[in-house]
């Protein structure tokens, strides 16, 4: 039985949207994005989790520091430390896993996975962004570090060795790099 060369050619197409169109995933951060796509401060766990159809996951480290988490479908993961009344002041992006699952509708425009470091140095070069090396001991070894501060936060940006997005922090204060 021979295939006929559409047939086939259709078929290689279909599939080869199909794959498209499942590796890539939007965050659904709407609701939490101002009309700049910055993420609103403050926020609650409550407010987070309805945006994201997912139930807020508490925990405490060992000095007893509150924290929430957001586990998503699309592989991205948020995190953040909870101030008084269970206040979000800072977050934290990250793909669960090492995932390489693409997913866009991150803060400032930002797509895990995808955005690279040059585009977010020129994007972000009017905030006087710093890049920086991480060294074989980071969680990136070979990969680059690019912070920059925009309103009352700092951005922190890490992306591996291929200069992929891979780690969005929005902070009040720098991170000491000692910090575990």
């Amino acid at each position: 039985m021979k295939t006929k060369p559409l047939t086939f050619i259709l078929t290689l197409f279909f599939q080869l949207i199909s794959i498209t169109a499942f590796s890539q995933k939007t965050a659904v951060l709407n609701s939490l994005l101002d009309k700049n796509t910055e993420f609103i401060f403050p926020q609650t766990p409550d407010k987070i989790s309805k945006a994201l159809n997912v139930k807020t996951m508490f925990y405490e480290d060992a000095n007893e520091e509150k924290y929430a988490k957001w586990p998503t479908k699309t592989g991205l993961e948020l995190y953040c430390s909870l101030g008084g009344n269970n206040a979000v002041n800072e977050m934290f992006f990250t793909i669960s896993e090492n995932k390489p699952v693409v997913v866009e509708g991150l803060p400032f425009g930002l797509i895990m996975n995808k955005s690279t470091l040059q585009d977010s140095k020129t994007k972000f070069s009017k905030y006087n962004a710093k890049t920086q090396k991480l060294d074989a001991g980071s969680e990136f070894p070979g990969g680059s570090k690019l912070v920059f501060k925009k309103g009352k936060h700092y951005a922190t940006l890490l992306f591996d060795h291929k200069n992929l997005l891979k780690f969005l922090s929005l902070t009040t204060g720098l991170i000491d790099p000692a910090a575990n």
